[in-house]
Order: structure tokens, then sequence, then C-alpha cells
């Protein structure tokens, strides 16, 4: 019997930044599926199946030539939607010859890809990011290539509590660890809401907040299926309404995240950060990335480790605390996908 998937195939997932497609091609392994990315000379994006019909060589090992990929090794040709155009040596082409191609939507600066059924790639399922090109904010992303299951990035952005322990120097205090917080879900997405009240903030808030005197601060994390989280997150002064929705009186985040998986063992996580504040400032930019990079790092420490001691003890039981109500939702979501796509295999076999 097959292993039972990790991720859910009938969904979209981002493949890459839209600055990394270039008239060049990009192989990128997405969901176990080896992909490779190009734009064609009017810039739309394309996806194939990373190997040539013929003898299985990947496509990127080849070059472009105008709108189609030429294979490496014996000059096949195909076009954007991987149908052969060109066989050497002879005029009538095989009608079998052809590659798989990936359904496609550009989108909030993301390439996104849907590597299952083509018949169900709703472009309006693509989660919502649009702070990441939207005038009201500004800032800017990056990639990591995290040697762990995706599921555990998720895990790690739903419980912020983390933050306490893991990014003391930066964004972590006490207050995020004992401050209450309230858990909510729908069909598709969870939601955890955690607000400190009248707290002194942590030295990067401090930075952000750019005045003396403590704040009420917030984090309300929304996970959407199968693997985005947008954190909105933000300090105001005390007292001055932002409880209550005004926030004019503070400086406001969206930490944008959307996890790919590559296997059951890697995943590619885009990450963005998108302030409502200084927004012409390139240098706050370029210091909250650099910034944001390196309590990342800690993050991708933290997992990486996580995922080789569970490799290590495959029969340990994991045991839930309340700080876990929204990953367990998360998860709950993601296998509730996952169930969805195996029921009709399981009835065919049948």
């Amino acid at each position: 019997m097959p292993p039972t998937p990790t991720f859910p195939l009938n969904a979209w997932y981002a493949a890459a930044w839209d600055h990394e497609v270039k008239r060049e091609l990009l192989p990128r392994t997405i969901c176990g599926r080896k992909i490779v990315l190009y734009r064609t000379t009017e810039g739309a994006a394309v996806a194939l199946l990373d190997a040539c019909w013929h003898r299985l060589l990947p496509l990127s090992m080849g070059r472009l030539r105008g709108d189609e990929v030429q294979c490496g090794y014996h000059g096949l040709r195909y076009d954007a939607r991987g149908r052969c155009t060109h066989m050497p040596s002879q005029e009538t082409i095989n009608p079998a010859a052809r590659v798989r191609s990936f359904p496609v939507v550009e989108q909030h600066r993301f390439i996104w890809v849907w590597p299952g059924d083509p018949a169900l790639a709703d472009p309006a399922l693509v989660p919502d990011l649009h702070w990441n090109n939207d005038p009201a904010w500004a800032g800017d992303g990056s990639l990591i290539a995290a040697q762990c299951d995706y599921r555990l990035l998720v895990d790690n952005l739903m419980d912020l509590t983390h933050e306490t322990f893991i990014h003391a120097d930066s964004i972590g205090d006490d207050h995020v660890a004992e401050a209450p917080f309230e858990v909510t879900h729908g069909e598709r997405t969870a939601t955890v809401t955690r607000w400190m009240i009248d707290i002194e903030p942590p030295p990067f808030w401090r930075a952000q907040f750019g005045r003396p005197g403590r704040v009420d601060r917030w984090q309300i994390i929304r996970f959407e299926a199968p693997c985005t989280v947008a954190i909105d997150v933000g300090v105001a002064a005390t007292g001055s309404g932002a409880p209550q929705g005004d926030r004019s009186q503070g400086v406001s985040m969206v930490v944008i995240n959307t996890i790919t998986p590559a296997t059951d063992r890697t995943c590619h996580y885009f990450w963005a950060n998108a302030r409502d504040y200084r927004l012409h400032e390139q240098l706050v930019t370029t210091q909250i990335k650099q910034g944001v990079t390196r309590i990342f790092a800690q993050d991708e420490a933290i997992v990486e480790a996580q995922q080789r001691a569970m490799d290590e003890n495959p029969d340990h039981i994991f045991y839930n605390l309340n700080i876990d109500a929204g990953s367990m939702w998360a998860r709950r979501i993601i296998q509730a996908m996952i169930a969805a796509e195996r029921a009709p295999q399981a009835v065919a076999a049948e």
C-alpha cells in the first residue's frame, strides 16, 4: 500500500517569486513533481513537467527557442501547452509526444502552480496576499529552502508563543507566552487572535513604534488551507483604541507566509513583510527585511532540528498543549483536503 500523502494536490502553491521566472529555464520541485518554469516572449509564466517525453532528460537542461523549450539531448521542442512541435530527422510527430503542463496564475508577486486536477484549478482559490503589491503597503521578502515537512512551519506560525523563547532579542517577551488568545476556524481557515494590553514593547517593536511609552500589541494569525499564513501584527499607544479598531496611533504589519511542499521532508518557504507606515523609505524596507531574515533563520534552525529528531524517533507520540489549538485546526483542515482527494481513489479500487 502506498504511503498516505502529506499534502493535497488540488490547491494553488507558490512556485516562485515573480522576479525568479524569466526568459530562462527554472527547475523547481512542487509537491513531488519536478517542474520547469519560464516566461514566453510576451511575459506569460509557463509550468511544464521537467522531463522530455523521449528519454526523460530534464527539460531544464535544454534551452528556450522562442516560446518553446528545446530538449538538450535530442532537440525535441515543446510549446507552452506541453505539445511536441518538432522531432529531429522526421516530419511526422508522434501525437502522444507531449509533456504535462500545469495551470499557472501570477498574483500578489508570486507564480502559483496547481499540481492536481487541472479541471479544478479555479483562480479564485489563490490565497489573498494582496499586501505584497498593494500601494498602501510597502515591504519585501525572500525564499527559504527548508529541510523539513512543510507542516512544521505551519505549526510554527500558528503558535507564536515560541517568540518568547526563540526571539527574545527582537520580537519576543514574556507577554507573548502568557497572554490569553482565541481560536476560531472555518472549512478552509483557522485564526488565532492574541492581544497584549499595556505592555513595554520588545526591541523590534520599540524601534518601529518610534517613540517611548507603553503599547497595546496584537497578533492575528490567519491560516488558509493548505499552507498560507498571513499574520496581522502591530503596536499602538496604550488606550488609543487599537483593540476596538482604531490603529491610528500605532504601526501595523502583515507577515506574509506561504509554504510549498517540495517533498515530504523539504519545502519552499516564501515570506514577506509588508507595513503601512513610512512607505517610501527604502532604508526602512531593507532594515526590516534584514531583521526578519535573522528572525526566520532562527525558526529555520528549530524546525529543521525538529525534523531530524522526528526522523530519528519515528514512533514518538506527540501530545498537544492549549497553545497548539491553532496548529491542530490547521492540520485537521489539511488532512480533510487530503482525505477528500483520496476518497474517489478508494472507491475506484473497490
